[in-house]
């Protein structure tokens, strides 16, 4: 009978729980419109990146990102699925073909990763209003179908990292627009616009994935900064980093393991 009860309370917590989610999705999609006609940049797909001074000095220091991407992706393997860190990206990948290696997560820091990757961790903290920051690690033959981000209180920031030819094999359609990244540029774009992603080439693609927090007048600036600060209180945040922290601690085994000998 306690059993029974234990299991019949696990499952309205779980319920509660996607019911609650899909209430908060539906009134931050509600705000959409409001964001966008408040948005200092404009709304629309793909953003004119020098709207963002800042974006040029995060360029010239990416090949010190990518000096330590080299090192990480010595053990790709190992790398965490993006659905094994977010359930909520199942509807997306259910296999080995994107990876990721998180350094922030709505304030929450990935201190292992960071550790390991200092140059990046420092160049990250150099972008303004940076919330969530990974490497995003597309497999030879990945396609990411289309779908939408769920907020628009942030922009999507991509730092081309390792972008195997052909360049035109390898893409983002956000909206109507199709891009192709290049290595030490980048690309900042509305995910709350349709978007698809794909790596048509035989090797891997690398882009350093951040959300940034969209220039807002006031007073939608304030709301923005009251949201972003829930949602990092929310199931879906704290639920993802505690699996990233969990991961993060077995990959600190393995990595010790093939460290020298002092």
């Amino acid at each position: 009978m306690g059993e029974t009860a234990h299991r019949m309370s696990m499952a309205e917590r779980s319920w509660l729980s996607d019911r609650f989610y899909k209430l908060g999705r539906r009134f931050i999609w509600s705000l959409d419109s409001y964001f966008g006609r408040k948005s200092k940049v404009g709304d629309h797909e793909f953003f004119d990146v020098a709207e963002f001074p800042w974006v040029p000095s995060i360029e010239a220091d990416w090949g010190k990102v990518r000096a330590e991407l080299d090192q990480v992706m010595k053990r790709a393997s190992d790398l965490p699925n993006i659905q094994d860190i977010s359930k909520d990206h199942l509807h997306l990948t259910r296999d080995d073909g994107w990876k990721s290696y998180f350094f922030f997560a709505f304030g929450f820091r990935m201190k292992g990763n960071c550790r390991r990757c200092p140059e990046t961790a420092k160049l990250l903290k150099r972008m303004p209003g940076m919330k969530t920051a990974m490497f995003s690690i597309l497999a030879p033959g990945k396609h990411l179908p289309p779908h939408r981000g769920p907020y628009k209180g942030v922009l999507r920031l991509h730092l081309g990292l390792l972008i195997p030819e052909p360049a035109d094999k390898c893409g983002i359609r956000v909206g109507r627009e199709i891009r192709h990244w290049q290595e030490g540029k980048i690309m900042i774009f509305d995910d709350c616009f349709e978007h698809e992603a794909w790596n048509d080439t035989d090797k891997h693609r690398v882009v350093l994935f951040v959300d940034i927090v969209r220039p807002m007048r006031f007073p939608a600036n304030l709301y923005n900064a009251i949201l972003t600060w829930m949602i990092a209180l929310s199931p879906f945040v704290l639920g993802a980093a505690g699996s990233y922290r969990r991961w993060e601690k077995r990959f600190e085994a393995v990595a010790n393991q093939d460290a020298p000998a002092a």
